[in-house]
Protein backbone atom coordinates (compact mmCIF):
# COMPACT_ATOMS: atom_id res chain seq x y z
CA UNK A 1 0.00 0.00 0.00
CA UNK A 2 1.01 3.30 -1.03
CA UNK A 3 1.12 5.54 2.38
CA UNK A 4 2.78 8.56 1.24
CA UNK A 5 4.56 10.17 -1.96
CA UNK A 6 7.37 12.86 -2.16
CA UNK A 7 8.08 14.23 -5.68
CA UNK A 8 7.93 17.20 -7.51
CA UNK A 9 4.66 18.92 -8.40
CA UNK A 10 3.91 18.95 -11.89
CA UNK A 11 0.89 20.44 -12.48
CA UNK A 12 -2.36 20.43 -10.20
CA UNK A 13 -5.40 20.57 -11.53
CA UNK A 14 -9.48 21.13 -10.56
CA UNK A 15 -9.35 17.80 -8.17
CA UNK A 16 -6.01 16.21 -8.27
CA UNK A 17 -2.17 16.35 -8.56
CA UNK A 18 0.11 14.76 -10.44
CA UNK A 19 3.08 14.01 -8.24
CA UNK A 20 6.70 13.23 -9.77
CA UNK A 21 8.06 10.24 -7.87
CA UNK A 22 11.54 9.20 -9.40
CA UNK A 23 10.33 9.64 -13.18
CA UNK A 24 6.71 8.43 -12.43
CA UNK A 25 3.85 10.53 -12.03
CA UNK A 26 1.32 9.49 -9.59
CA UNK A 27 -2.13 11.53 -10.27
CA UNK A 28 -3.39 12.29 -6.84
CA UNK A 29 -6.85 13.32 -5.78
CA UNK A 30 -6.88 16.02 -2.97
CA UNK A 31 -9.49 18.28 -1.46
CA UNK A 32 -9.43 22.17 -2.65
CA UNK A 33 -7.59 22.94 1.27
CA UNK A 34 -5.06 20.80 0.45
CA UNK A 35 -4.46 21.83 -3.47
CA UNK A 36 -3.84 25.21 -2.25
CA UNK A 37 -1.46 24.35 0.02
CA UNK A 38 0.27 22.93 -2.13
CA UNK A 39 3.46 24.72 -4.31
CA UNK A 40 3.79 25.27 -7.46
CA UNK A 41 5.15 23.32 -10.41
CA UNK A 42 8.57 22.32 -10.38
CA UNK A 43 8.52 22.20 -6.39
CA UNK A 44 8.81 19.99 -4.22
CA UNK A 45 5.53 18.13 -2.18
CA UNK A 46 4.98 15.48 0.12
CA UNK A 47 1.24 14.05 0.91
CA UNK A 48 0.06 11.41 3.19
CA UNK A 49 -2.25 9.01 1.09
CA UNK A 50 -4.82 6.50 0.98
CA UNK A 51 -5.67 4.13 -1.97
CA UNK A 52 -8.61 3.44 -2.84
CA UNK A 53 -9.40 0.01 -4.74
CA UNK A 54 -12.30 -0.74 -6.84
CA UNK A 55 -12.75 -3.85 -9.10
CA UNK A 56 -12.57 -1.45 -12.42
CA UNK A 57 -10.52 1.78 -10.32
CA UNK A 58 -7.33 2.48 -8.83
CA UNK A 59 -7.48 5.72 -7.13
CA UNK A 60 -4.72 8.07 -4.94
CA UNK A 61 -6.06 10.10 -2.18
CA UNK A 62 -3.61 12.46 -0.76
CA UNK A 63 -3.30 14.45 2.48
CA UNK A 64 -1.07 17.19 4.14
CA UNK A 65 -1.11 15.04 7.47
CA UNK A 66 -1.37 11.53 9.02
CA UNK A 67 -4.74 13.20 11.08
CA UNK A 68 -6.48 14.77 7.77
CA UNK A 69 -6.03 10.90 6.48
CA UNK A 70 -7.88 9.40 9.37
CA UNK A 71 -10.52 11.90 9.43
CA UNK A 72 -10.77 10.51 5.58
CA UNK A 73 -10.81 7.00 6.67
CA UNK A 74 -13.64 8.20 9.89
CA UNK A 75 -15.41 9.59 7.24
CA UNK A 76 -15.93 6.65 4.86
CA UNK A 77 -17.31 4.53 7.54
CA UNK A 78 -20.62 6.46 6.91
CA UNK A 79 -22.83 4.70 4.83
CA UNK A 80 -23.09 7.22 1.95
CA UNK A 81 -19.91 8.79 2.19
CA UNK A 82 -17.67 8.14 -0.14
CA UNK A 83 -13.85 9.17 -1.15
CA UNK A 84 -15.54 11.98 -3.30
CA UNK A 85 -18.11 13.26 -0.45
CA UNK A 86 -15.17 12.79 2.31
CA UNK A 87 -13.15 15.20 0.24
CA UNK A 88 -15.87 17.89 0.03
CA UNK A 89 -16.26 17.55 3.76
CA UNK A 90 -12.90 18.00 4.48
CA UNK A 91 -12.14 20.28 1.71
CA UNK A 92 -14.57 22.69 3.21
CA UNK A 93 -13.93 22.27 7.06
CA UNK A 94 -10.75 20.60 7.51
CA UNK A 95 -9.35 18.09 9.98
CA UNK A 96 -10.44 20.45 13.42
CA UNK A 97 -13.56 22.13 11.61
CA UNK A 98 -14.84 18.83 11.23
CA UNK A 99 -13.98 17.52 14.42
CA UNK A 100 -15.53 20.21 15.75
CA UNK A 101 -18.40 20.11 14.39
CA UNK A 102 -19.35 16.30 14.99
CA UNK A 103 -18.14 16.51 18.74
CA UNK A 104 -20.48 19.72 19.39
CA UNK A 105 -23.28 18.40 16.89
CA UNK A 106 -23.30 21.12 14.03
CA UNK A 107 -24.37 19.34 11.12
CA UNK A 108 -25.51 22.36 9.67
CA UNK A 109 -21.57 22.92 8.93
CA UNK A 110 -21.09 19.27 7.69
CA UNK A 111 -24.39 20.33 5.00
CA UNK A 112 -22.29 23.13 3.94
CA UNK A 113 -19.33 20.87 2.03
CA UNK A 114 -20.95 20.30 -1.79
CA UNK A 115 -22.54 17.55 -2.08
CA UNK A 116 -23.71 16.86 1.13
CA UNK A 117 -27.56 17.27 1.67
CA UNK A 118 -29.12 17.48 5.41
CA UNK A 119 -29.50 13.79 5.93
CA UNK A 120 -25.74 12.88 5.17
CA UNK A 121 -25.08 15.63 6.96
CA UNK A 122 -26.96 14.80 10.39
CA UNK A 123 -25.93 11.30 9.74
CA UNK A 124 -22.40 11.66 9.89
CA UNK A 125 -22.50 13.66 13.06
CA UNK A 126 -24.89 10.85 14.53
CA UNK A 127 -22.75 8.13 13.67
CA UNK A 128 -19.29 9.63 14.38
CA UNK A 129 -19.67 11.59 17.62
CA UNK A 130 -18.68 8.69 19.91
CA UNK A 131 -15.89 7.87 17.32
CA UNK A 132 -14.55 11.17 16.77
CA UNK A 133 -12.80 11.67 20.64
CA UNK A 134 -10.49 9.14 19.45
CA UNK A 135 -9.21 10.69 16.76
CA UNK A 136 -9.31 14.08 18.37
CA UNK A 137 -7.22 12.81 21.34
CA UNK A 138 -4.51 11.73 18.43
CA UNK A 139 -4.36 15.18 16.97
CA UNK A 140 -0.78 15.96 18.80
CA UNK A 141 0.52 13.01 17.09
CA UNK A 142 -0.86 12.95 13.92
CA UNK A 143 -1.30 16.36 13.50
CA UNK A 144 2.17 17.38 11.92
CA UNK A 145 2.65 18.55 8.96
CA UNK A 146 4.96 17.22 6.05
CA UNK A 147 6.66 20.01 6.36
CA UNK A 148 9.58 21.57 4.60
CA UNK A 149 10.94 19.39 2.05
CA UNK A 150 15.22 19.35 2.47
CA UNK A 151 16.62 22.00 0.20
CA UNK A 152 19.53 19.59 -0.91
CA UNK A 153 16.58 16.76 -1.56
CA UNK A 154 17.20 15.05 -5.19
CA UNK A 155 14.64 14.60 -7.04
CA UNK A 156 15.04 13.00 -10.54
CA UNK A 157 18.61 14.32 -11.72
CA UNK A 158 18.67 16.96 -9.38
CA UNK A 159 18.49 19.08 -6.56
CA UNK A 160 14.83 20.92 -6.19
CA UNK A 161 14.11 24.19 -4.49
CA UNK A 162 12.66 23.83 -0.95
CA UNK A 163 9.12 23.67 -0.56
CA UNK A 164 6.83 24.69 2.59
CA UNK A 165 3.77 22.13 3.22
CA UNK A 166 1.52 24.50 4.81
CA UNK A 167 1.73 23.05 9.02
CA UNK A 168 -0.99 21.55 10.80
CA UNK A 169 -2.70 24.35 12.81
CA UNK A 170 -1.52 24.60 16.80
CA UNK A 171 -4.92 23.59 17.52
CA UNK A 172 -4.32 19.85 16.80
CA UNK A 173 -2.16 19.43 19.20
CA UNK A 174 -3.75 22.25 22.09
CA UNK A 175 -6.67 19.99 20.99
CA UNK A 176 -4.97 16.38 22.07
CA UNK A 177 -3.79 17.90 24.92
CA UNK A 178 -6.53 19.71 26.25
CA UNK A 179 -8.44 16.19 25.96
CA UNK A 180 -6.58 14.29 27.57
CA UNK A 181 -6.47 16.62 30.65
CA UNK A 182 -10.16 16.46 30.60
CA UNK A 183 -10.15 12.32 30.37
CA UNK A 184 -7.15 12.09 33.15
CA UNK A 185 -9.93 14.19 35.63
CA UNK A 186 -12.50 11.84 34.64
CA UNK A 187 -14.47 13.02 32.18
CA UNK A 188 -16.06 11.31 29.52
CA UNK A 189 -14.42 11.15 26.22
CA UNK A 190 -17.83 12.66 24.56
CA UNK A 191 -18.05 15.09 26.95
CA UNK A 192 -14.80 16.74 26.83
CA UNK A 193 -14.56 16.54 23.03
CA UNK A 194 -17.47 18.56 23.04
CA UNK A 195 -16.50 20.91 25.26
CA UNK A 196 -13.04 21.41 23.99
CA UNK A 197 -14.33 21.85 20.34
CA UNK A 198 -16.99 24.73 22.00
CA UNK A 199 -13.90 25.95 23.17
CA UNK A 200 -11.73 25.69 20.27
CA UNK A 201 -14.47 27.68 17.92
CA UNK A 202 -14.53 30.06 20.62
CA UNK A 203 -11.22 30.82 20.67
CA UNK A 204 -9.34 30.09 17.37
CA UNK A 205 -5.36 29.26 18.00
CA UNK A 206 -5.53 29.20 21.90
CA UNK A 207 -3.15 26.89 23.48
CA UNK A 208 -3.73 24.05 25.53
CA UNK A 209 -4.10 25.61 29.09
CA UNK A 210 -6.80 27.99 27.52
CA UNK A 211 -8.64 25.47 25.88
CA UNK A 212 -8.32 23.10 29.39
CA UNK A 213 -10.19 26.27 31.64
CA UNK A 214 -12.41 27.22 29.21
CA UNK A 215 -13.84 23.61 28.76
CA UNK A 216 -14.13 23.16 32.36
CA UNK A 217 -15.76 26.30 32.42
CA UNK A 218 -18.20 24.86 29.88
CA UNK A 219 -18.43 21.56 31.93
CA UNK A 220 -18.96 23.00 35.13
CA UNK A 221 -22.27 21.91 36.62
CA UNK A 222 -25.31 25.13 36.04
CA UNK A 223 -26.92 26.57 39.11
Amino acid sequence: MIGKLTGRVDYKAADHVLLDVGGVGYTVHCSDRTLAALPGAGQVAALYTELLVREDLLQLFGFLTPYDREWHRLLTTVQGVGAKASMAILGTLGAEGVARAIAIGDWGSVKAAPGIGPKLAQRVVNELKDKAPGIMALGGTLGQAAGVIDPLIEVDSGPVAPASILAAAPAGAATADAMSALANLGYAPSEAARAVAEAAGSAPGAEAPALIRAALRLLAPRE
